[in-house]
């Protein structure tokens, strides 16, 4: 039953399309007797947008859909109308798929500083050289080594005991005659108690996975103390 619906339904369309367009060729042909005067453009307009303002009994229905004239300016209005509408939909969806890019591009930015922000914090490292003895210069001495990744690593050194406040450079060196810096920077011992902690970042991102020295100069000792340093 619910077939013989459908099929039924299909062929009044076809015949009411049928009947709609041979009305349309009567009428373009001036088959037709056309009753009153030609309606407005504005009429014309709501017609052809087929608004809800208008009324089937208005009489200008029934001039519009007999007059040549009015029919085509109708036609005309029709394709002017879906024209505009196909443009409206495909600059909507122009934009739309711009605010998505903008969107993505956004967030993949964000996501980029934030991970470039992660990359770039510095990694809090203590090396305690407290109770650690050091080659200075050429001599050497008891040694412990210490390790530091290959990161940028904020590092926190505590200076052996009895060193002396003041500025100090901190070096990453290839051996323990200075040769070979990897990374190197400038900070102020500061005194807690008995220690001087020197805080110094150093970027050792390019350093490869090995042994390495760590050297600290006072500015008023130009004789530097390494010691032994593995970067993992």
């Amino acid at each position: 039953m619910r077939l013989n619906l459908r099929r039924s339904s299909r062929a009044e369309n076809r015949f009411e399309k049928w009947i709609a367009q041979r009305h349309q060729e009567r009428v373009l042909a001036g088959d037709t007797t056309v009753v009153g005067p030609c309606p407005d453009e504005a009429f014309l307009e709501d017609l052809a947008r087929r608004s809800r303002r208008i009324a089937l009994s208005d009489p200008r229905v029934d001039h519009a859909a007999t007059c040549s004239i009015c029919m085509n300016r109708l036609l005309a209005l029709r394709c002017e109308h879906r024209s505009r509408q196909q443009k409206l939909v495909f600059a909507t969806a122009i934009a739309v798929c711009v605010i998505i890019a903008a969107i993505v591009t956004i967030t993949r930015y964000e996501i980029g500083n934030h991970s470039l922000a992660s990359n770039m914090a510095p990694i809090a490292e203590t090396v305690n050289l407290w109770d650690t003895g050091a080659f200075r210069g050429q001599q050497p001495g008891p040694l412990q080594s210490v390790s530091l990744p290959a990161a940028l690593v904020r590092v926190r050194i505590i200076l052996p005991r009895f060193s002396s406040p003041g500025r100090y450079v901190v070096a990453v060196t290839h051996d323990p005659s200075g040769n070979g810096v990897v990374a190197e920077a400038t900070a102020n011992a500061t005194s807690s108690g008995q220690q001087e902690i020197i805080v110094a970042d150093l970027d050792l991102r390019s350093a490869r996975a090995g042994r390495y020295y760590l050297a600290t100069t006072h500015e008023q000792d130009q004789a530097a103390y390494y010691y032994p340093l593995q970067i993992k």
